[in-house]
């Protein structure tokens, strides 16, 4: 897997562009604005083709690019069922511009795939930050792309419109169980690994409740 990844935006979102080395064909994660001019560029540059538009959970800070990006490429956008309805009646809280509508054309579900030429992203439904966030997992790189899940000792917020703290509980619980090695790739902020965050994961697990 080739893989570049760029801070977009006044969120510092993490945008993640993969590619497989042996066809080209390219995936985007989390298509945030501005992400479009550094997305063609680089498609151009190196010869790949974007195929899909993942969107790990249906806020403004990860979608707001979609539209544009799907313009340019003619790439489907992936996400959940059940934040569908957030990219396409988008209400941005707190954004500093307009947030255009995006149609999904992929459903992500609990245990499909997201497959690209020869490489394959499990999808894990992990739910606290919105009801539809989804991680995508590689076992063969060993990688966890984590959206607002997981960050480098913390978590996804939880007192949003559509959030809950017994579902975020649940999903970082999930999640102290893969084994290492794990790079976990977030939404925002630097990378980091499961066994650095294990311990504070595995004390959420035990409690059943978020570390005060």
């Amino acid at each position: 897997m080739e893989r570049l990844t760029r801070v977009v935006g006044p969120a510092r979102t993490n945008v993640h562009l993969l590619a497989d080395a042996r066809t080209r064909e390219a995936i985007a994660i989390d298509t945030a604005i501005p992400s479009l001019d550094w997305i063609s560029g680089e498609l151009a540059e190196r010869g790949w083709t974007l195929k899909l538009i993942v969107t790990s959970h249906g806020h403004w800070d990860h979608f707001g690019e979609n539209a544009a990006v799907v313009e340019h490429t003619g790439a489907e956008v992936a996400v959940h069922s059940l934040d569908r309805y957030r990219l396409t009646n988008p209400k941005p809280m707190w954004a500093p511009f307009d947030i255009p509508p995006s149609v999904p054309a992929v459903e992500l579900a609990e245990g499909g795939e997201v497959r690209f030429g020869d490489i394959q992203l499990r999808v894990l439904h992990t739910p606290g930050h919105t009801v539809g966030s989804v991680c995508l997992w590689s076992p063969d790189e060993g990688l966890l792309f984590s959206g607002d899940t997981l960050f480098a000792s913390g978590w996804g917020r939880v007192d949003l419109p559509g959030a809950s703290p017994e579902a975020m509980v649940e999903s970082l619980a999930r999640l102290a169980t893969f084994d290492d090695p794990l790079r976990v790739l977030p939404g925002h902020g630097p990378e980091t690994t499961i066994g650095r965050e294990r311990p504070w994961l595995e004390l959420v697990a035990r409690k059943r409740r978020l570390p005060i």
